[in-house]
């Protein structure tokens, strides 16, 4: 057997496997789909796989036209946008000072940010620190706890470090200041990671709602994971006492809660292709030359 052809089974048998993992990622989402495309009698009767049966969209336009919903969706996207620009401002001016080897106390900081990764005061503490700083039932009680993330800290870090001294020192012979080689050398050369950070940060805030569930009680400041997690209760207490007699055939409210799902879903799912430019290997080579 020659290499080439080697290399050809090899190859086949990676993107086969590959293609049988995606596949096994994606069948909960098809299930959820297709559940809130199929009627209601398929649902309750089980029958729901991959596929919707019954093509009924009764459960979306039960969900666009709740406006508390769409509400919701539209203060997550502004939410989400806030948290993602200032969490990644406050990242990068912590990232960048701990670059420079001469920056006084640097271990110190490094050594206390890394602390924070497997220890923190705990939600009571942290509640008490938020209401203390009239933060309750503002936008800012959803943001300005997790402003930077310390494993993502240390991932752009390691990124800055990466980047060839030379470029900097060249900047510095051409008389760059510090914010001038961050904004001219430092962050061009570093848009894959300030991307790549950006949209885990999205996420992260897009998913969340422990802090909404603590921290809110205002209807209009609900983030739609919120909205989602008192759907998901409202149901689970309706079955508890729903007290219909023998052979009465309820509405169930899985699709409702499926086509929620795909409404909460499908937004975050849109920025993937609009970052995936930027996830590539290697934007730095050519850079330095000799």
């Amino acid at each position: 057997m020659t290499e080439r052809t080697s290399n050809r089974i090899f190859d086949t048998v990676n993107v086969i496997l590959l293609t049988i993992f995606v596949l096994i990622c994606l069948a909960p989402f098809f299930h959820i789909v297709a559940i809130s495309l199929s009627s209601t009698r398929a649902v309750v009767s089980g029958a729901v796989t991959l596929l919707p049966i019954d093509l009924d969209l009764k459960a979306y336009r039960s969900v666009l036209s709740d406006m508390s919903m769409v509400h919701s969706l539209g203060f997550t996207v502004f939410l989400t946008a806030l948290t993602t620009v200032f969490c990644m401002i406050m990242t990068v001016a912590a990232a960048y000072p701990l670059t420079h080897t001469k920056l006084k106390g640097r271990k110190v900081f490094m050594f206390i940010i890394v602390v924070t990764m497997f220890f923190s005061g705990g939600i009571i503490p942290e509640y008490i620190l938020v209401q203390n700083l009239h933060l309750l039932n503002t936008v800012w009680a959803l943001v300005l706890p997790g402003l930077i993330s310390p494993f993502y800290l240390i991932i752009l870090i390691s990124f800055f470090n990466g980047i060839p001294n030379s470029l900097v020192e060249a900047a510095e012979i051409d008389g760059a200041t510090q914010f001038g080689t961050l904004f001219k050398i430092i962050l061009p050369l570093s848009l894959p990671v300030i991307a790549t950070l950006s949209l885990f940060y999205a996420v992260g805030r897009w998913n969340g709602f422990q802090d909404s569930l603590l921290y809110i009680t205002k209807t209009e400041l609900y983030p739609l994971q919120l909205k989602l997690y008192q759907l998901v209760q409202n149901s689970m207490i309706s079955d508890v006492t729903r007290n219909e007699g023998p052979g009465v055939l309820h509405s169930t409210p899985e699709s409702l809660k499926a086509a929620s799902v795909v409404f909460a879903t499908v937004p975050i799912l849109l920025v993937y292709p609009w970052l995936q430019r930027y996830f590539v290997s290697g934007v730095m080579l050519g850079a330095v030359k000799g």
